[in-house]
């Protein structure tokens, strides 16, 4: 019935001019083709299509045909005839419609999928969609661009693979899609070579940057968020050739070193459309970070490179990519930004930084995203990580470098533990100063002794928090102790005798005081605690504590204990480090004065 009604409209429009068909006859033709397919009769329907007195028919009408075409190719099972009629009759719309009218159906039909069939229907439209494309002559880089925007806007709600067994198994067929989207634009790639080819003044940008476009949106998407490292078991990592085959199309049409330079030099590639231009310079930071982890961490397309440029050239071009990344918090992000800095650092050799790099944003920037990782991220690899790269990045300072770097970091990271870090780098600087031969005026005189105001001081007197402190006051406390017994009172290379009064001030007096009141207020509350330790044990009494507003497990009497005790721990540690100190000075103060007497 369905085929007959379909050569019924068939019949009727062959004796038609192709100017006479009327919206009528679209929607006649348009649903019995239709019901041909949905009643099984895929086959008849190819026949009608291959018949060449249809030619004109099928040129104006069979785009429409798409949508239920689709439908029914995945209703279909793989084995099933039918199915393979259904896709040899895909074929031939895209060999025998008007593109234009094809072109848009494609388009539509792959904007209105959704969910787990986006990447099937991306898969099944790319090559019609290709066919069609090439036969374009008018406004062909607009609709190359259209159909890879639209492509790539469907993609990218879709998850990223990212475990070893999610990019095997390839759930959604994304891995898969992806590849096949890049072999669909390479026929658009190699014209715009082989017009380059033709003309060192090659002026036809519109294609060239359609291109550009989506190779900038697949660094942001998918690979921004795609596990890009080599993984045991997967020969062909998807990911890792999908970016091959990005590097490639951007070296190819010549737009790669500009790309990866264009931060640093402070201008963009040309692009013909300035609107398109303000808005892809806000929007392209994701993509440009995620091209410089390609080639400088992961050595995609590395080959291409001349090699002119010097390590901390490299370096300061990357600074701004890496601050970018290590301000994410997408644990797949974030280890893209440690390890392109990492891999930028180690081209480096130690003392080779100039300490005039610091004056620039980013060099500040990045050591203080760092210390932010060290301290707040919750994957405890990325947090020593982070510590690892920071000390990286102090080594290669020159001597200038490292004592700037230091003032930086003591006032602006707000953590004792961090802190304590720099201050036992800074007790290492000294004593490389000491130990050298060369003079180091940066870790000795009048230089260390202001870095010293920063270090033995407390930032709230003898009120400070000492819990919360004591690893940056066990660091200093460290520090005063070798400058005592390192730099003889007669010598003072270090400036410390001098300032000696002030530290006992500022610093020492303080500590003491703090001390006593803290160990005081412990030990009473210790005392307390065991008064009531029957009766709390007796109405099962508990400590409830909350953190950052959320209730923690409550805590008995006895947990109460362990902490408090812990903590008298820390300040009989403290204090048994400072009655040593006090004692060093004490007896090198008498000697000196024994001798001068």
């Amino acid at each position: 019935m369905a085929v007959d009604e379909l050569q019924a409209i068939i019949q009727r429009c062959q004796i038609l001019e192709e100017a006479d068909f009327k919206g009528e006859d679209f929607n006649l033709f348009q649903v019995a083709g239709q019901k041909c397919l949905e009643d099984g009769y895929a086959a008849q329907l190819l026949e009608v299509i291959q018949n060449e007195k249809n030619k004109v028919i099928i040129k104006n009408m069979g785009w429409n045909l798409i949508s239920p075409l689709v439908r029914c190719i995945f209703m279909y099972k793989q084995e099933d005839d039918k199915r393979e009629h259904c896709l040899r009759i895909l074929d031939q719309l895209a060999q025998l419609c008007n593109p234009k009218e094809l072109f848009l159906g494609l388009l539509e039909q792959i904007e209105q999928t959704s969910g787990e069939q986006v990447c099937q229907t991306v898969m099944l439209l790319l090559q019609p969609l290709q066919t069609v494309l090439l036969k374009l002559q008018n406004k062909k880089a607009y609709s190359v661009g259209l159909s890879l925007a639209m492509i790539m806007n469907q993609l990218t709600p879709l998850p990223v693979p990212y475990t070893k067994q999610q990019i095997q198994e390839d759930k959604l067929g994304l891995c898969q899609c992806c590849n096949a989207v890049v072999d669909f634009a390479k026929p658009f790639v190699n014209e715009v070579v082989k017009n380059m080819e033709k003309s060192s003044e090659y002026n036809d940008m519109e294609l060239k940057e359609e291109l550009i476009k989506f190779c900038m949106k697949s660094l942001k998407y998918p690979l921004l968020t795609a596990q890009l490292e080599q993984l045991e078991g997967i020969e062909d990592h998807p990911f890792r050739h999908f970016a091959s085959e990005i590097i490639d199309i951007l070296w190819n049409i010549g737009e790669l070193i500009p790309l990866v330079f264009v931060h640093h030099k402070g201008k963009g590639p040309h692009w013909e459309d300035q609107e398109f231009a303000d808005i892809e310079r806000k929007n392209s930071a994701d993509s440009l970070a995620c091209l410089s982890y390609l080639i400088f961490a992961q050595h995609f397309g590395v080959q291409c490179f001349p090699v002119v440029f010097s390590p901390s050239y490299l370096l300061l071009c990357n600074m701004t990519h890496i601050e970018v990344l290590l301000k994410r918090t997408e644990e797949s992000v974030l280890s893209k930004g440690l390890d392109l800095f990492e891999s930028c650092l180690l081209r480096m050799e130690d003392n080779s930084l100039l300490h005039h790099y610091l004056e620039l944003r980013d060099f500040i920037n990045v050591p203080q995203d760092l210390v932010k990782i060290m301290t707040l991220c919750p994957m405890e690899h990325m947090r020593k990580k982070s510590l690892n790269i920071l000390q990286l990045f102090i080594d290669k300072f020159d001597t200038e470098g490292k004592y700037t770097l230091f003032r930086c970091l003591l006032k602006t990271s707000s953590h004792a533990g961090v802190e304590g870090y720099i201050i036992k780098n800074i007790k290492d600087q000294i004593h490389l100063a000491l130990t050298k031969e060369y003079d180091n005026i940066w870790f000795t005189g009048h230089h260390l002794i202001s870095l010293l105001d920063l270090v033995l001081s407390l930032p709230e007197g003898a009120e400070t928090d000492l819990l919360q402190n004591s690893d940056r006051i066990m660091a200093s406390l460290n520090l005063l102790r070798y400058l005592v017994i390192k730099d003889c009172e007669n010598d003072n290379q270090t400036g410390v005798w001098t300032t000696l009064g002030k530290i006992e001030q500022n610093f020492l007096k303080p500590l003491r005081v703090g001390l006593n009141m803290s160990k005081a207020h412990y030990e009473a509350e210790i005392k307390n605690k065991k008064e009531n330790r029957k009766e709390a044990q007796s109405s099962n009494t508990v400590c409830s504590v909350t953190v950052s507003g959320e209730k923690m497990h409550d805590m008995t009497t006895g947990m109460q204990l362990q902490v408090l005790h812990s903590a008298l721990f820390t300040f009989d540690l403290i204090e048994s480090v400072l009655a040593r100190v006090e004692e060093l000075i004490e007896v090198k103060t008498k000697a000196v004065m024994d001798e001068n007497s």
